[in-house]
């Protein structure tokens, strides 16, 4: 049996890792700028990590949601904690796209209406509605097209208002930073309008944190950085630190009722412990500010290039832009200085690394990126 071949892959098979470094087979040591699209948040094979998963594992890995599973309230005591949000209420599920499906269901749900708002560039996910939610025609089989959602232009809020005027709106998506779009960053005013428009119509206010949640802005919600509390934040990729685990906290006025929502996999007890070691790291070995002063090194120092047509992004979520001539830039980061990065179409590298990344890795990846541009 062969795989089933949807993606375009390096010919790098990686053996080893540690932090933010890989090993290949052949034994060559790459610097990890991209974290498997954001998903390595504490760095690589973690000693306490490692250590919390082995000794779940040793005493019992899985059982169903019919049961107490005293780990998932203290994840969820943990999560209120470090997110600021200790009046919320914890569902797990197993990957971003989940999450933001149960989002958007449990808003219909809530206010009984269908209409969503989302964004042009957006990316929610692959599965049903999350993929419906997702602004690339590409992926989107007959199967997923819906007339319930409308695509909305980034930022423009007399469009938004004009939206919400003339449908019933459910609820509104958004990601703080566009990933996939680009590294597009919300501002302030436009998500304190999206804030607003929900409040105003009764629609709740989804944020889309992903990619750009979990510490990874600087604060531990992207959307955080403009003041306002949304009604659902959904979560994976680094939550786990690379065991498949997501979810959504939701916001105290939306109450649950037995079999509104329902997962097998999701909140088992090797996934919630692997998601405390992740929290507790991050709160022990303070990354969130890590990733702030990092990040904020990267920024400032790349926007020194005049090659580069624009920099963008916050904390160690950073995309650079960028001109054709010099669409070989990532490929040549890889092959000729080992260093693992992402990208968004057409010329945009992505940057998202553990948020335990050094300033001497960062100086590193600066380096070896002067040498390709200059």
């Amino acid at each position: 049996m062969n795989l089933f071949d949807v993606y375009p892959i390096n010919n790098i098979t990686i053996e080893r890792a540690l932090g933010s470094n890989v090993w290949d087979d052949q034994g060559n040591k790459y610097l990890d700028m991209y974290g498997g699209h954001a998903v390595i948040s504490i760095g690589h094979t973690h000693p306490h990590y490692v250590k919390r998963v082995t000794e779940q594992l040793n005493k019992v890995g899985f059982y169903s949601n019919s049961v107490k599973i005293p780990i998932q309230q203290q994840l969820a005591e943990k999560l209120g904690k470090l997110s600021g949000k200790p009046d919320y209420q914890l569902f797990l599920v197993n990957s971003g796209a989940e999450a933001n499906e149960n989002a958007l269901k449990l808003a219909s749900f809530y206010n009984g209406k269908k209409k969503v708002i989302a964004f042009k560039n957006s990316f929610h996910g692959r599965t049903s509605l999350a993929v419906a939610v997702t602004d690339n025609p590409k992926i989107v089989a007959p199967v997923n097209q819906t007339d319930n959602v409308i695509f909305m232009p980034w930022e423009d809020e007399a469009a938004l208002e004009a939206a919400f005027k003339a449908n019933e709106i459910s609820s509104v998506i958004i990601e703080g930073i566009q990933g996939v779009g680009g590294i597009k960053v919300a501002s302030a005013s436009f998500l304190q309008k999206i804030r607003s428009l929900c409040d105003q119509y009764n629609a709740v206010f989804i944020a889309d944190s992903v990619q750009c949640g979990y510490g990874r802005s600087g604060k531990f919600f992207s959307h955080d950085h403009a003041g306002v509390n949304a009604d659902i934040y959904t979560m994976a990729k680094g939550m786990g630190n690379g065991f498949p685990i997501g979810g959504i906290i939701i916001a105290p006025h939306i109450k649950p009722a037995y079999g509104m929502l329902g997962t097998t996999f999701g909140g088992n007890h090797l996934a919630c412990a692997a998601a405390l070691a992740v929290l507790e790291t991050m709160e022990n070995e303070q990354l969130i500010a890590n990733a702030e002063k990092v990040g904020n090194y990267l920024i400032s120092e790349l926007k020194k290039f005049p090659q580069i047509t624009e920099v963008r992004g916050r904390g160690l979520m950073i995309g650079i832009e960028l001109p054709e001539s010099l669409n070989h830039v990532k490929k040549d980061l890889l092959f000729k200085h080992k260093i693992f990065t992402g990208e968004a179409k057409p010329n945009v590298i992505r940057l998202l690394p553990s948020l335990a990344l050094t300033m001497e890795q960062a100086s590193e990846f600066l380096t070896a990126f002067s040498k390709e541009l200059n």
